[in-house]
Parts: structure tokens; C-alpha cells; sequence
């Protein structure tokens, strides 16, 4: 290699590195195994979820048990990006803000969910509902204009960013849902949807991001957290 062309080599990786480093930038899946990740409240134990070809999926058929899949550690101001599939008629979401603890029985009854759903061929009660759709803040809020997930099977991209208690979600390209969540307006609307049954709900402004595993097939690529 001539003295020029390693030079060159060295100052583009320490462009990189610094870039990597300013904007604190992390690959928190990294494709090959499930490393940074374990069932929520129950550890290591063996489950649903698998990796393969580079995606995380959630098989039902496959040993272990169901069970919600959540980072070993916990994030305040992100943005989160990812993308997801479902099969016919599928369910998922991915949650923030979730505090692991026995205290708490599911990833639900604190941690906000942006609903993953296949809008065309899902349950009765969620195709009436539009804060079901996906990319909604589930139960909560959504701009259900913007719901426009792919067809089944296909790839969406999405996008969750928390600044400063100020949380929005994207679909495709599209806000789906955006509130600052520290707002008494935002807790009356808490107040007056089902997830007031959870008195935990959004009370921690920081925590564990979930994926969650409702017994159908799902799968996510691509997820990488730029720390804010």
C-alpha cells in the first residue's frame, strides 16, 4: 500500500470513528444472535424469538416460551429506527420507557407501544378503532390518516424519536403520533383510554425498549438507537 493511499485510509477512519462517536450512533441488534437482549423479567430464558438471515423473528412454532423481547439496558432520548413485517392478519409493537420489574407483569403497563399491525386483515375490534392501527400510540393517540402500513409480509420502515418527554412516531415516512408526554393534555387523554386499567402506564420517562411477541410471526431488521 503507497504511503498517499494510507494516509487516506487512516483519515477516513478517523472520520468515521468521530462521527460514530458525535453522534453517539449504536447498532443495537447486530444480526447474527440476540446478544443485548433477553425475556422480559425472565433473563436468558429460552423462547420464541430466533435470528436468521439477519432478521429477529418471533416464530410461534419454533421451542421455547412467549414472551416479550427486551434490551439489556435502559434509554432516555433516542431515535430508534427499525423495520418490521407481519404475516396475514398480524399483530405486534414495540415499546419505550418500559420498566422491567416483578412488580409488573407485561411490558404494557408502563412502556408506551407503537402498534405494528396488518390493518387490512386484523381483528374486528382493531380495524375499528384507529389508535389500534399501526403506528399508533397504542389505545392513545394516533393521526390515523398516516396509518398506511405495506401489504402483509412486506417491509415497513419506522421510527420512534423521545426528546425531552416530546415522543413521535413514524410509519413509512409518515408521523404517525406525536405529543410531549410530560402534558397534562397527554395524560388526560391517558386518562380517558383503557390504558388507565395500568396506573404505571407513562410514569417513567426512561427505561427498556420491548419487542413485543403476541403469539403470531414477526420480524425486524435493521434496528439501530442514535443516542439525543
Amino acid at each position: 500500500m503507497s504511503k498517499v493511499l494510507s494516509i487516506l485510509l487512516f483519515a477516513f477512519l478517523a472520520t468515521s470513528c468521530g462521527n460514530d462517536k458525535l453522534n453517539n450512533s449504536q447498532l443495537i441488534f447486530n444480526g447474527k444472535n440476540l446478544d443485548g437482549f433477553h425475556i422480559y423479567n425472565l433473563m436468558k430464558t429460552a423462547s420464541k424469538w430466533k435470528v436468521s438471515e439477519g432478521t429477529l423473528l418471533c416464530d410461534p412454532k419454533a421451542d421455547g416460551i412467549f414472551g416479550d423481547l427486551i434490551t439489556d439496558h435502559e434509554y432516555e432520548n433516542f431515535e430508534l429506527n427499525f423495520e418490521w413485517w407481519v404475516k396475514k392478519g398480524g399483530n405486534s409493537g414495540v415499546f419505550i420507557n418500559v420498566k422491567e420489574d416483578s412488580a409488573y407483569a407485561a411490558t404494557f403497563a408502563t412502556g408506551l407501544e407503537m402498534q405494528l399491525l396488518d390493518n387490512a386483515n386484523a381483528e374486528h375490534r382493531h380495524q375499528i378503532d384507529s389508535t389500534h392501527w399501526a403506528g399508533c400510540l397504542y389505545s392513545v393517540e394516533c393521526i390515523a390518516s398516516n396509518s398506511k402500513p405495506k401489504p402483509y409480509g412486506e417491509w415497513n420502515t419506522a421510527k420512534i424519536i423521545q426528546k425531552d418527554g416530546k415522543v413521535s412516531f413514524w410509519l413509512n415516512g409518515l408521523l404517525t403520533f406525536e405529543d410531549d408526554i410530560n402534558s397534562p393534555s397527554f395524560n388526560q387523554r391517558v386518562a380517558s383510554s383503557n390504558m388507565k386499567n395500568y396506573p404505571a402506564f407513562n410514569t417513567f420517562k426512561s427505561g427498556k425498549i420491548a419487542f413485543q411477541n403476541h403469539t403470531g410471526s414477526v420480524g425486524f431488521r435493521n434496528i439501530t438507537l442514535k443516542k439525543l
